[in-house]
């Protein structure tokens, strides 16, 4: 079974056992989280479509890790005014392990 949901703003393609990388969720590594905006669900070669998402359908999954990306860099600057500015970003980010996708 495979389902497709949508946390963060970005959708995601996941089965059961799958250790996908989100945005950063509130909770503690091995708490429990429920995603519920699941837009479609496969299930033995039939899909169900949500408009825009299954409300019978919900994902739980696990926190693995809490963790930052690499940092990224900015540098602005104006020719001959000596104007410099360096910035950096890290961005958060949540691992979850899928522990099951339910249709009730």
């Amino acid at each position: 079974m495979h389902a497709v949901v949508k946390t963060g703003g970005k959708e995601y393609r996941i089965s059961k056992g799958d250790v996908i990388r989100v945005e950063k969720l509130e909770g503690k590594v091995g708490d429990q989280v429920t995603l519920r905006d699941v837009l479609m669900v496969f299930e033995e070669g039939q899909a169900q479509l949500g408009t825009p998402r299954l409300a019978n359908a919900t994902v739980s999954a696990e926190i693995v890790q809490q963790a930052k990306g690499r940092k990224v860099l900015t540098y602005k600057m104006k020719r001959r005014k000596n104007y410099r500015r360096f910035k950096g970003h890290r961005q958060s980010y949540t691992y979850l392990k899928v522990n099951d996708i339910a249709l009730s």
